[in-house]
């Protein structure tokens, strides 16, 4: 600190009015952020491997060259272990979608559209920044090569898949990563793919949380010293599949599309088919990678914030693995799909506890804190219990909705204290389905609000109903006429407890005489 501290008088002039600490990130980096009497500040770095600090720092002022948007180099210690640079300020695009992530992908147009900023800039760093590079100052490599997708590959091997327990033939399965690697790496020949560019920088750590927002929202990359030369397809796999991210697939189809659209401003791009053929490769590679690392971090290292990855990185393969014609790997895949059976990687919400007489929860607590109600084994729910749910959306002037299991009913929710889109021209013959109504609800924010607490009341409703072996339960949601915010609300509910629980959930909206399942 005392070194870091004087090479920011030597540039600035002057002692630093106020030094604070920033949290650190991923590495082992520390960051400082550096005030003056006048309020202007720098962050001052201090590394711990003088090559990955060469790399940042020569990086940097080439794609400051470039006119990219990356932090200023202000100074550099003679050894290059510690560093000024621009101060971006405390907002991430990881902060900036915080809403979204933790409605578990529900982004609303503001969010959407920083992504979108994010993902449109990404090819001008990706080509741009590659003119006039010297690929030898990166660092630890300079390309991605099929040596560095074998070390990958085998990492995930070693450090996740062997970990969990599952059988398989290591010399089948070395065969398959050798072949994989190189179609990674040079494309396959057997569909006659071709390869991006060859002269492109990998980002390889292209993430929300390295990229900064200005106050208009315009992003600014940080922590891109482990680039390379590679494959375009990696960085777009990286952003768009990070597991914690929870994009819907809707919102992944529409990045992909603006990352097309504003790579061929650069450089000659392949046909779509094409493209996405590449793209699916890439994203099967990036979740063994993770995987791989969370194994490390989290199986060896016993650190929780990667065990408590893992499920949603299994979740994304089990969503490649639907589509097994887009992997010419049958032994790979074979494995994949016995290692997403296997009962740790269960969903937790599928997850319940069986007592002695056969009686099932959710809450595993529930008998290790009483064991006197009998011994607790764990086995996976199957989802295709007795319990069907049902849910209406209807108008409050045409009547509740009657239920014809006999049960009376359930809850009934009232949605006309949110705002109201039918109000508007533009809204009134459209629906709560239709996503102009489905933006205007998210902007405005009182229905997510509205939905929160029905979440909650619903998924402790459901979850003892399964407990208790019931078959029927209903849910109605009613607006003044049973076309937006109803609709909306009764959509959403559905949606959400036949992904949470997995039971039978039959939709009616009555008012648009719109009926569907989402089976068991």
């Amino acid at each position: 600190m005392h070194f870091l501290k004087e090479l920011y008088k030597t540039w600035a002039g002057a002692e630093p009015a106020h030094i604070e600490q920033l949290p650190g990130a991923g590495s082992n980096r520390m960051y400082y952020r550096f005030t003056d009497a006048q309020g202007v500040s720098v962050i001052g770095v201090i590394g711990t491997s003088r090559e990955e600090n060469h790399a940042f720092i020569y990086l940097a002022r080439h794609f400051e060259k470039r006119q990219l948007p990356v932090p200023h180099i202000h100074a550099v210690s003679d050894d290059e272990m510690r560093y000024l640079q621009s101060d971006l300020g405390n907002t991430s695009l990881y902060d900036a979608i915080k809403g979204g992530r933790e409605a578990g992908g529900r982004y609303n147009l503001q969010e959407k559209e920083l992504l979108m900023k994010a993902i449109r800039e990404l090819p001008n760093m990706q080509i741009r920044g590659a003119r006039g590079l010297d690929f030898s100052q990166c660092y630890p490599q300079e390309e991605m090569d099929v040596d560095s997708v074998l070390f990958d590959l085998n990492y995930f091997k070693y450090c996740f898949l062997k970990a969990t327990g599952l059988d398989f033939h290591e010399l089948k399965l070395e065969a398959v990563f050798r072949r994989f690697a190189n179609d990674l790496v040079h494309g396959n020949e057997d569909s006659n793919i071709p390869e991006s560019s060859s002269c492109c920088f990998l980002y390889r750590d292209f993430q929300a949380r390295n990229i900064m927002l200005d106050e208009e929202g315009n992003p600014y990359f940080i922590d891109f010293q482990g680039g390379r030369r590679g494959p375009f397809y990696y960085d777009l796999a990286s952003f768009l599949w990070q597991a914690s991210a929870k994009y819907p697939d809707k919102l992944r189809r529409q990045l992909i599309y603006e990352y097309y659209n504003s790579l061929k401003n650069y450089t000659e791009v392949p046909n779509e088919r094409h493209f996405i053929a590449r793209l699916s490769l890439f994203v099967l590679f990036r979740t063994l990678q993770v995987l791989g690392a969370y194994g490390f971090r989290g199986y060896f290292e016993r650190k929780k914030h990667f065990i408590d990855s893992i499920p949603p990185a299994i979740e994304n393969l089990r969503s490649l693995l639907k589509h097994p014609e887009a992997f010419p790997y049958p032994y790979l895949l074979e494995v994949l799909q016995k290692l997403t059976e296997l009962p740790q990687f269960a969903p937790v919400k599928e997850e319940v506890a069986v007592r002695a007489d056969g009686y099932k929860t959710t809450d595993k607590n529930i008998y290790e804190a009483n064991p006197q109600d009998g011994p607790a084994t764990f086995s996976k729910y199957d989802g295709k219990g007795p319990l069907v749910v049902k849910v209406f959306s209807f108008s409050f002037h045409k009547g509740i909705p009657e239920d014809d299991s006999g049960n009376g009913g359930g809850y009934v929710f009232d949605c006309r204290s949110t705002h109201n889109p039918g109000r508007y021209e533009p809204y009134k013959k459209l629906t709560g389905l239709d996503e102009p109504v489905i933006r205007f609800l998210e902007d405005d924010g009182e229905i997510l609000t509205f939905l929160d607490s029905v979440y909650k009341l619903a998924d402790a409703h459901v979850a003892r109903y399964i407990q208790r072996g019931f078959t029927s339960l209903m849910f109605s949601f009613g607006c003044t006429g049973g076309q937006h915010r109803s609709v909306y609300s009764a959509q959403h509910l559905a949606e959400h407890i036949h992904k949470k629980f997995g039971v039978e959930v039959r939709i009616t909206h009555r008012e648009q005489n719109i009926s569907s399942v989402l089976k068991a």
